[in-house]
């Protein structure tokens, strides 16, 4: 692929006006991996073009860090040392947009099923801002002074591909981070706009599974067994409880079901439901509050429903995971930063989300100053029409989500190339 040209003025002088659209070839390079997305771990091909474009800037390049990662090292004199992450991985999701370029991909998690896969949270814009970060920096050494740090994460969306790099060595392998970077896109706000969490960036984010167990038999005598299917529904609906009643409004929580599977055929009763359960909020006490109340509250209505405690529902819950916090005094520095190098207009404050992340282990392991901020991706037109009272803009993780991928990425890389000049000033 072609080089970046004509960068270096644009992305980081003062009060620079937006750039319209990213290089071309970044924007052919985003609907390549947006039509090839990979599931978590399975991220070789992402992997691979990354590792590529980055030994095609000069870096030192390592692959298979944490199973699928990679590591990208360009030293330039002596300085701070600055880490840039993006993620590689896609969702099983099948993609709706209907765009030229919509991924037609599938793929399974080990032994599970075959489902169809999209880039369905941006990664895909990811890594193209981190190719393009990586082209500029090479390019301009004579503006900044130390060593950056660029990975390719695996496995985001399971939350385990940070600890996996980690565990491999990353902060052994490589040069240790003074500073973490990262972004991430927003279907909150337009294309051509950034916002920096000062603090609360995104929550604690757990996985339950729940096994609800019955006494199975013929749809036509209900009266002869202990229905799961009912049961099943009486625990999700009852677990909104946990939410509206037990918890402080003012410590935001959320309990989602996100899949429910039981029974075979019409008329036959199964002997369980299989349900998946995401569990966020942005305090450890209050996440294992929760869950210690989601299994009270399914072992309840399973006693309620005249099932033998034998078969009471089993559950199973990850390890509690950390919340996501910017480093106060970076994130004001970048926002102030920010608002000089983009211009005002496009820095946009926003509410903390209830989304969930690893990046936040980079900083904690490192015990270094982090921050990961939104980036904008809704086109202009799509924009304005929600803003009117049209269609409603689809929500990251939904088969419709579209970013514009030109100005996004244009200013993916203005940001973070004007991120990491700000903590590796040229002397």
């Amino acid at each position: 692929m072609g080089r970046i040209l004509g960068f270096a003025g644009v992305m980081i002088a003062l009060a620079a006006p937006p750039l319209a659209a990213a290089p071309v070839d970044l924007v052919t390079l985003y609907k390549d991996l947006h039509t090839h997305p990979e599931l978590s771990f399975q991220e070789v091909r992402s992997a691979g073009i990354l590792a590529a474009e980055a030994r095609a800037a000069g870096f030192e390049v390592t692959e298979k860090v944490g199973r699928t990662g990679m590591v990208a090292v360009l030293k330039n004199g002596k300085g701070p040392t600055v880490l840039i992450r993006a993620d590689m991985d896609g969702l099983p999701v099948p993609e709706s947009t209907g765009l030229p370029y919509a991924s037609t991909a599938t793929g399974n998690y080990g032994s599970g099923p075959m489902t169809p896969v999209m880039h369905a949270c941006g990664h895909d814009i990811h890594m193209s801002v981190w190719v393009g970060t990586a082209r500029w920096l090479a390019e301009n050494k004579a503006k900044w002074r130390g060593t950056v740090v660029m990975i390719g994460q695996p496995a985001e969306e399971g939350l385990g591909g940070a600890r996996a790099m980690l565990a491999d060595g990353l902060l052994t392998r490589f040069p240790k981070p003074d500073f973490a970077l990262a972004l991430h896109d927003s279907a909150a706000i337009p294309a051509g706009t950034v916002s920096v969490p000062p603090y609360r960036a995104l929550s604690i984010s757990t996985s339950m599974d729940m096994v609800v167990r019955g006494i199975g038999g013929h749809g036509a005598y209900p009266a002869t067994t202990k229905d799961p299917v009912v049961l099943a529904a009486r625990i999700v609906t009852a677990l909104q409880t946990l939410i509206s009643r037990e918890n402080d409004p003012f410590h935001p929580a959320v309990i989602t079901v996100g899949s429910i599977h039981g029974g075979t055929k019409h008329n036959i009763i199964p002997d369980s439901v299989a349900l998946q359960l995401t569990i966020r909020s942005y305090d450890a006490a209050q996440q294992q509050r929760l869950i210690d109340s989601i299994k009270r509250l399914a072992t309840g209505e399973a006693i309620a429903a005249g099932i033998p405690d034998t078969l009471a529902p089993v559950i199973t819950a990850t390890a509690i995971g950390v919340p996501t916090l910017n480093d106060t005094p970076l994130a004001t520095r970048l926002a102030t930063h920010f608002r000089q190098t983009l211009g005002p207009t496009r820095v946009i404050d926003l509410d903390p989300s209830m989304a969930s992340e690893d990046f936040q282990l980079f900083g904690l392991e490192a015990k270094v100053p982090s921050v990961i901020y939104w980036l904008g991706g809704v086109g202009k037109a799509q924009w304005d029409a929600a803003q009117a009272g049209g269609p409603a803009i689809p929500s990251l993780h939904n088969s419709g989500w579209a970013p514009d991928p030109g100005p996004t990425i244009a200013t993916g890389v203005e940001s973070m190339a004007a991120a990491a000049v700000m903590l590796m000033p040229a002397k």
